[in-house]
């Protein structure tokens, strides 16, 4: 399979780990009858982006990262969520347009010259930029997603950040 690919159905699965997470964090809400977005809100230090913003930064390292590596355009989101269920409807496009990459799409990429916003007269090729870029941003802003709600008390670990393993029974 093609790393590109499989890289790409990893961050479907932490969508669906973040997803799953978000739906303790209701739970947890109601339980203790607070205002979710007293959380949604929060962040680890006064210059962080909030849990929002983190949750909107990984949908769009995905997805932009997808578009700029196959050429192809990209879905552009609002930035706009404000609750659960925005948030929700946010992970489960980003997923959709996720499952849409095949093989195919990036054939090339290796060499793609890829241009980013804030970096005037410099590229990456596309096998760094997934490296050295995608990758890591992806997984930073689901991990201090994750470190917000621990931090505000959701009982998670490392599982929910895991998620399900693909265990082959010996």
């Amino acid at each position: 399979m093609n790393h590109y690919v499989e890289t790409f159905q990893e961050f479907t699965k932490m969508f669906g780990n973040l997803s799953k997470i978000l739906d303790k964090f209701q739970t947890y809400a109601e339980t203790k009858k607070f205002e979710p977005s007293q959380v949604l809100t929060a962040r680890l230090a006064p210059d962080q982006f909030n849990l929002i913003r983190q949750v909107q930064i990984m949908s769009d390292s995905a997805k932009f990262g997808l578009s700029r590596l196959t050429g192809k355009e990209g879905p552009a989101f609002e930035d706009k969520e404000q609750t659960i269920d925005e948030l929700r409807g946010r992970i489960s496009k980003t997923i959709a347009y996720l499952k849409t990459a095949t093989a195919t799409d990036f054939e090339g990429s290796d060499e793609r010259k890829i241009t980013l916003p804030r970096h005037d007269g410099k590229f990456l090729y596309g096998k760094d930029y997934l490296h050295e870029y995608v990758i890591p941003n992806v997984y930073f802003h689901f991990t201090t997603a994750y470190a917000i709600f621990r931090h505000n008390g959701l009982d998670i670990g490392k599982k929910d950040f895991l998620g399900e393993l693909a265990f082959v029974k010996v």
